[in-house]
């Protein structure tokens, strides 16, 4: 068994054919499916059911996926231990675009830190996908929200993961300093009665989870405060632009607004807000020590800050 053979079958088993494996590996199926067969010859079992044309991973073959990463992850460490670079980390992040957003660049900083010389990958996954990608041992660290893990920290029941509690991300009314609304506001102090008859962008998915949630995407509670929803925009940079320009009003995470031609309304009369907690997920019996330290140091800076963000 060699390790090229293992990297093919770890890609086959990110893939729903092998037509699509196959593009991703740069080789034919042909040659995916015949070294499917060679692996299964070699460990005397079979790797995947057999169902019509399709082919799905089994017990068997989940346990060489899962052993296959940490074998692949090994050589890697100890190439790179050998080639002189002293073991240098790579980190594979999975997680929504707006938690890479809020949570990468301090991510990287503790990881430069800790690994002058190390690498990152971020995979841009919806917060289910991207704790399955950690169950899977495709990444070493998801970043979610409280909505994945149901308000829970500490370790999830049923699985070898931990959470990490980052902090809260609340959203805010974004306007551009250009906007009607913000020059007749007292200092950003605005009504209710002045905000719904805006016009707004929102995005139809939740730029968290992916589900399809309308006008509840961005956590806006149009049951109680209709909004005039002009723009559907599921691209966060579009949405900004949209706001910068002046075109529209929308509901943003607060770290957003720090961004350059954005300011925050303040709505005095609302009675409701949205506030999600923030979690950095990771394995800690499969980790690496450049992975402990690295996830001791986040839990660290971000009790330092209270873990949390201001709104």
């Amino acid at each position: 068994m060699e390790l090229s053979d293992l990297r093919l079958f770890v890609i086959t088993t990110r893939h729903a054919s092998l037509q699509a494996a196959a593009e991703e590996a740069c080789v034919t199926p042909s040659a995916l499916s015949r070294l499917i067969r060679r692996l299964e010859d070699d460990l005397r079992t079979p790797l995947y059911d057999r169902v019509g044309k399709s082919l799905l991973l089994n017990a068997a073959g989940e346990r060489l996926r899962t052993r296959a990463l940490a074998l692949l992850q090994l050589a890697d460490e100890t190439r790179s231990e050998f080639a002189g670079t002293g073991g240098t980390a790579h980190c594979r992040l999975a997680a929504p675009p707006m938690l890479q957003w809020r949570y990468g660049p301090a991510i990287l900083a503790q990881l430069n830190a800790l690994q002058p010389a190390g690498s990152a990958s971020f995979k841009p996954l919806y917060e289910e996908a991207a704790l399955q990608a950690l169950q899977r041992g495709e990444v070493d660290f998801a970043l979610v929200t409280g909505y994945v893990l149901d308000g829970a920290a500490g370790t999830l029941p049923g699985a070898d993961i931990t959470a990490i509690p980052l902090g809260e991300i609340s959203m805010q009314l974004a306007a551009s300093p250009e906007h009607p609304l913000w020059r007749a506001s007292q200092g950003g102090r605005v009504s209710t009665a002045q905000v719904l008859v805006q016009d707004f962008a929102c995005p139809s998915h939740s730029l968290l989870c992916g589900v399809n949630r309308g006008s509840r995407s961005d956590g806006w509670r149009d049951d109680q405060l209709p909004r005039r929803i002009r723009y559907w925009v599921d691209d966060l940079q579009v949405l900004l632009t949209l706001v910068r320009q002046g075109t529209a009003l929308a509901y943003l995470p607060d770290f957003a607004l720090t961004e350059p031609g954005l300011v925050r309304l303040e709505v005095t009369d609302c009675p409701y807000t949205c506030t999600e907690t923030s979690y950095l997920l990771w394995r800690p019996s499969a980790a690496s020590g450049w992975q402990h330290r690295l996830a001791e140091a986040m839990a660290t800076s971000a009790t330092g800050e209270g873990s949390q963000t201001s709104r």
